[in-house]
């Protein structure tokens, strides 16, 4: 067991070793096997970081928590493809909608999910204070999304025109990259507003409860 193994607490261990059996599983005959590869950079990335930033700072277990829900959210995309995930499907067809809406539901997902580790960054290492813990993550949200969907674009024109597509997921709609920019702004958002409340009814920021031992 390694060095980080070791000082990481116990939630944040179940916690990887939980989704390193779900990624194991639908990591199993995917639906297309070069778009799982391409959407699976991400999870790659941020393996990378997270390595790169132990024994510098570690999350509390309520970032943890949100961090792993947006993964496991991203895994599932990753294995049908974000244009053929069966939950989608099925709301698309019940509602009668044009299309499936996972990816967009994922896009809220990484603001509302990735809002507050973002913000107990900001907080504790970056030590940005008042109005600036709240701007910090909604820049950082908006500037990883834009970059990912530039990303997307470049993907779809580099590699094969097909994986391409199924990568990008736009399913027909020539503004899928800005909808998906101001849906992760807008659940950033709605993590910064949830966050004031609770301090606000608590008198003290939301990670300290969660603090790791």
């Amino acid at each position: 067991m390694s060095g980080w193994d070791r000082r990481a607490p116990r939630l944040a261990r179940w916690l990887v070793a939980g989704y390193a059996v779900v990624w194991a599983v639908l990591a199993v005959s995917p639906l297309d096997r070069q778009t799982w590869l391409l959407e699976n950079l991400l999870v790659f990335g941020f393996a990378a970081m997270l390595l790169a930033m132990r024994g510098r700072f570690r999350f509390s277990n309520l970032s943890a928590l949100l961090m792993t829900a947006f993964l496991l959210l991203h895994v599932v995309g990753a294995h049908y493809t974000y244009s053929s995930v069966p939950a989608g499907l099925w709301i698309r067809d019940a509602f009668d909608l044009s299309r499936n809406h996972y990816d967009r539901f994922v896009h809220f997902a990484f603001g509302l999910l990735m809002g507050y580790p973002l913000r107990e960054v900001a907080l504790r290492a970056v030590h940005a204070h008042r109005i600036w813990s709240t701007v910090v993550p909604l820049v950082f949200v908006l500037a990883v999304s834009s970059s990912y969907e530039i990303m997307e674009a470049w993907a779809a024109r580099i590699v094969d025109p097909e994986v391409g597509m199924a990568f990008v997921g736009a399913q027909g709609d020539m503004w899928d990259g800005q909808k998906d920019m101001s849906l992760a702004l807008l659940g950033a958002i709605l993590a910064m507003a949830v966050t004031a409340v609770s301090r606000r009814a608590t008198g003290r920021e939301p990670y300290v409860r969660w603090l790791p031992a």
